[in-house]
């Protein structure tokens, strides 16, 4: 087993490539380069107009990198009706994601209502691209809005790839395809000669300004 490292995580990520685990309990990973990827086109990002609505009454407080262990934890935590061992992120990937979040390479965005964590994602950042791993929700709306946020912030800094890794019905309302391997190398290898700013957009941004950022409401 090799050990995972951030420098071998990062050179992973830039080839395309990322880390799994089989369960939340085994110490190993295995890497993934799936033959269909699913990616956002930025510019051709959907927000509901039921959603829309609902982040112009701001039910949430926003915030970016304020409780990054806590919203990789919660991902991690089991869902109603599945057992423990259904997640793919055990504690290696845990400790190896927090790495690089304290290097500035992973993100995370939480919704807050009051002092609680209710929902929220984070994912890898360099170059132009932004690679989503994971998101979590306790209250309705909470990880959608979080992902909104997330792509104001994005476009607004210029980034030019928001990898999902994978296709849900939840990401395809969205706007989430998926392209083919070398489809998504290319794309890859062109968002790598971007340098994004994933702290152009204002922490305190209005819902407004969010939503003007994002531009396609559906």
């Amino acid at each position: 087993m090799v050990e995972i490292t951030p420098e071998l995580l990062m050179h992973a990520y830039a080839q395309g490539i990322f880390p799994m685990a089989e369960s939340a309990d085994t110490d190993e990973v295995y890497w993934v380069d799936p033959e269909l990827r699913g990616i956002f086109p930025l510019d051709d990002f959907h927000v509901p107009k039921k959603l829309a609505k609902t982040i112009l009454k701001k039910p949430f407080r926003v915030t970016v990198n304020k409780a990054f262990r806590e919203v990789i934890s919660a991902c991690a935590a089991p869902k109603a009706g599945q057992d423990r061992d259904n997640t793919w992120i055990n504690d290696a990937i845990i400790d190896v994601y927090n790495q690089l979040h304290l290097l500035g390479y992973v993100h995370s965005i939480e919704c807050w209502q009051d002092d609680q964590l209710v929902g929220g994602l984070y994912g890898v950042c360099f170059s132009g691209v932004f690679c989503g791993e994971s998101m979590f929700h306790t209250q309705t709306d909470a990880s959608k809005i979080a992902l909104v946020y997330l792509v104001a912030r994005l476009k607004v800094g210029g980034f030019q790839l928001l990898d999902t890794q994978f296709i849900t019905p939840h990401l395809a309302q969205f706007g989430a395809i998926e392209v083919p391997r070398r489809e998504y190398k290319k794309r890859l290898q062109e968002a790598l000669e971007i340098e994004g700013d994933f702290y152009s957009l204002s922490a305190d941004a209005s819902p407004e300004t969010i939503l003007h950022s994002v531009t396609q409401i559906s």
